[in-house]
């Protein structure tokens, strides 16, 4: 499906806002270049989190390690630079969970979700704009780690990431 027409309106350095006419109805659609997010379960069967601001939320905020895509980075190699950034884990056994449109009212974010299993811990190497706690909990108390979770992603991925373990189990 293509729109009847469609120009971008505005441009940032990781964003754009593009305005379609599908019909009668409008359109902004803000242009994302992708993302992933990850659940990494370390050698110590720990899930590593981080605490962030996020200034949109007004709060810190609970999330798995998460990154934006560079332009033509594959998901996979995004996924193992923000989770060695961020959290300081590499290494490991990689397989991905799933994937989703994060918001698709009007983004065309488009999100990778990772499992990163037996990681070994090292030095966090975080961007100079990012503030990140890092807050690692036990993953057999997965279920539990998601009352007081308010991030969509951290949801979506520790879902994931319980229907994986349910799913290995019943074969």
């Amino acid at each position: 499906m293509e729109p009847d027409s469609a120009e971008t309106v505005w441009r940032g350095k990781l964003l754009a806002v593009t305005v379609e006419q599908w019909g009668d109805h409008e359109r902004e659609i803000v242009e994302h270049p992708g993302a992933v997010a990850i659940v990494s379960v370390d050698t110590e069967w720990q899930i590593a989190f981080v605490r962030q601001l996020r200034e949109a939320t007004r709060s810190s905020l609970l999330e798995i390690p998460a990154g934006t895509r560079e332009p033509g980075e594959d998901p996979l190699t995004t996924a193992k630079r923000e989770l060695r950034e961020e959290c300081g884990l590499t290494g490991g056994e990689w397989s991905e969970l799933g994937a989703f449109w994060t918001t698709p009212g009007f983004s065309r974010e488009y999100m990778h979700v990772f499992l990163a299993e037996d990681v070994e811990r090292g030095e966090a190497a975080p961007e100079a704009d990012e503030m990140l706690e890092i807050v690692r909990r036990p993953a057999a108390d997965a279920a539990a780690l998601t009352d007081g979770i308010e991030d969509a992603k951290t949801l979506a991925g520790l879902f994931l990431y319980l229907t994986s373990r349910a799913t290995t189990r019943a074969r």
